[in-house]
């Protein structure tokens, strides 16, 4: 059955509705007072030319549209429905999504969705789909931000917050640290109520009703929502009013939560002092808004702190990923070689005090100081270590809980310990912490919050969202630098994030670390690497492996399965372990898993760790200490044998 309104909608004018082009910071009016002052209904102008109806599509099953750790992606084209096979790609996998949600919701249609974007290409025109299916199944309230571009930290906030929580989950159109652009990719990802990622149950109810789609509901013949009107803006799409999209302000909610996990008010003191300097790098994604908005109008730090903060659609041109390799332009600006170890020949005192990057949504964070690059585990543990100068968790003397991704260092455990703090190992995956910070309340459990948490593919986050969050970090040491510096005369040089670091290590002992990855590798080659793996020594006794002799001894290998403390749930095949011992007894692991952040092929990660403890073998790159037990671990599994790969794509 169709049925049919006319288009109409609420706003302060009449203008003709258009799709948002492609935009930079400068669209971004971020002292503009809203305007929420509305035509009541009874002046509603109607269009009497444009008649929209609901409309049953007739459809077919897509295969392929199983999400992994974040959500669904494919290469943009896919999604574009460019080939008569993916014809309504989109739709099917916004309708399976939808009627996903509405069963967990008891079988009642969501009330309020947030939906929004990093801003890549096909940003604009795949909301616009979204929003026409999603008023098709009768979902009453559409929340866009302006320009529809919004961190997914973001995201999470507005989804927790706005209006008291209102909104029940959010669509976020989003490839993360992936490319965007023409032949690039795009993806599509869901937070549910508490603005968590959806786990995997609710991810594989997805694909399974993709399976079996016959149909999907989409609003026809409307025109396109203006994303560009002004925050508090509402859209009628029907004449009923069945569905309103407002448009929001993106930075609102985010805000308050910062300034309930942080000092504001000290923090732009400190960042006025002499010897402190910032820059960050947005790399064009989304996150770079929201560092102007913060750094800049919030703290008061200088416009010259910024780097790449325009969102475009195809991030310049670049890998939106912010790791020494990617975020190249940073890493130098900070006195770095690409292997993160210091470049002498640069004069120290001449860098940024501090120096950080976000990707593509916002939501990962690479932290360095002058001429010093601190991985994302080290990160994590100084994080927790120095919990005393972070107001979210002082305040509650000290977090209740630490979580990390199982690839990541164990120097968040040892810290953990000597703290007394509970300390878990999730598979990789936001979700799995989601549960253990909402313990208490989407399961009546245990509360662990404060807590933080963070894995080594530059993500670091606490409880005040439900996802990793990359200006978090970023306030973090602002914050660690603030307190080490609170005693220093004005006079005198300020103790840097080197000396942070080398005082970590000194107490703690380093964990050397970094990662190998090979991308795009074909999907048979990389299954045999991981069954070769499994059949040869996690299956296999140990004692009889071949070429043992090495001074690096292999002494174990298992594969990682979680059973979550929180909700009983059973997670398998989550990374193979490789464990090996130096003559000198110090320990070390090497893991292989296969990522599921690809659009196309396999990507194989070889997390490589080893721990020292010896203060004067500290200052060496990463990479040069651990890449005898990167050939180790290499030639056993023969990689290059069968893969064809002579070398990784990517070291961080």
């Amino acid at each position: 059955m169709t049925f049919h309104y006319p288009l109409t909608w609420t706003t302060l004018g009449i203008a003709t509705l258009l799709c948002s082009p492609s935009i930079s910071t400068e669209a971004f009016n971020h002292n503009k007072t809203p305007k929420t002052t509305f035509l009541p209904k009874s002046s509603n102008v109607f269009l009497k030319s444009a008649v929209a109806s609901i409309d049953d599509v007739t459809t077919q099953p897509i295969p392929g549209m199983r999400p992994g750790t974040s959500g669904l992606r494919k290469k943009v084209d896919v999604w574009q429905g460019a080939e008569e096979s993916n014809k309504y790609y989109v739709e099917n996998f916004i309708q399976s999504l939808i009627d996903t949600a509405k069963e967990t919701n008891g079988g009642k249609m969501l009330d309020t969705v947030i939906v929004a974007g990093d801003g890549r290409y096909f940003n604009s025109e795949a909301i616009q789909i979204i929003c026409r299916v999603l008023a098709g199944n009768g979902v009453a309230n559409i929340w866009i931000p302006q320009h529809g571009i919004m961190s997914t930290p973001a995201v999470s906030a507005a989804i927790r917050r706005r209006e008291g929580g209102k909104a029940q989950g959010g669509i976020v159109l989003t490839a993360s640290h992936n490319p965007g652009g023409p032949g690039e990719d795009f993806g599509i990802k869901y937070n549910e109520g508490f603005g968590q990622p959806a786990g995997e149950e609710f991810t594989e109810a997805i694909y399974q009703k993709s399976l079996d789609i016959t149909s999907f509901k989409i609003l026809n013949g409307s025109k396109d929502i203006d994303l560009s009107a002004e925050p508090g803006t509402m859209f009628e799409l029907t004449e009923s009013s069945s569905t309103t999209v407002t448009i929001v302000d993106p930075f609102d909610s985010y805000i308050e939560a910062l300034r309930e996990c942080f000092d504001f008010d000290a923090l732009s003191k400190f960042g006025q002092r002499d010897g402190f300097s910032l820059l960050f790098d947005g790399m064009h994604g989304a996150g770079g808004p929201f560092a102007k908005r913060i750094l800049v109008d919030e703290l008061g730090l200088p416009e010259s702190s910024l780097l790449r903060c325009n969102p475009l659609p195809d991030f310049g041109k670049c890998h939106p990923d912010p790791n020494l390799i990617y975020a190249s332009e940073l890493v130098k600006k900070m006195g770095l070689n690409a292997d993160g170890s210091a470049d002498s020949s640069v004069d120290m005192t001449s860098l940024p005090m501090l120096g950080a990057a976000n990707d593509g949504d916002g939501d990962r964070n690479l932290i360095a100081g002058a001429q010093c690059f601190v991985t994302p585990s080290d990160s994590l543990a100084m994080i927790c270590d120095n919990w005393e100068a972070i107001p979210h968790f002082s305040k509650a003397g000290g977090p209740k809980g630490v979580a990390r991704s199982m690839p990541s260092s164990a120097a968040l455990d040892v810290v953990a310990e000597a703290r007394n703090i509970p300390c878990f190992v999730t598979p990789t995956g936001w979700k799995f912490f989601g549960n253990l910070m909402s313990s208490k309340e989407m399961f009546g459990k245990q509360d662990y919050t404060p807590f933080v948490c963070g894995e080594e593919s530059f993500g670091t986050g606490s409880d005040h969202i439900r996802e990793k969050d990359g200006i978090w970090a970023v306030l973090s040491w602002m914050s660690i630098l603030m307190k080490a510096n609170q005693d220093v005369p004005e006079n005198k040089p300020l103790i840097s994030v080197k000396d942070i670091v080398n005082k970590h290590w000194a107490k703690y002992g380093r964990h050397f670390y970094c990662r190998y990855d090979y991308e795009a590798v074909d999907s048979g080659a990389a299954n045999e690497v991981m069954d070769l793996i499994r059949q040869s020594f996690v299956n296999a006794d140990i004692a009889s492996t071949v070429g043992n002799d090495s001074d690096i001894k292999l002494v174990d290998a298992v594969e990682f399965e979680y059973i979550d403390p929180v909700d009983g749930s059973k997670t398998s095949k989550q990374g193979l372990i490789l464990q090996f011992e130096y003559p000198s007894g110090d320990s070390a692991r090497v893991v292989f898993r296969l990522s599921g952040t690809g659009s196309a092929g396999a990507t194989i990660r070889m997390y490589l760790e080893k721990f020292e403890k010896d203060t004067s073998k500290h200052g060496e790159a990463a990479p040069v200490a651990l890449k005898s037990l990167a050939s180790r671990a290499l030639s056993l599994v023969k990689l290059e044998e069968l893969t064809g790969r002579d070398a990784p794509t990517v070291i961080t």
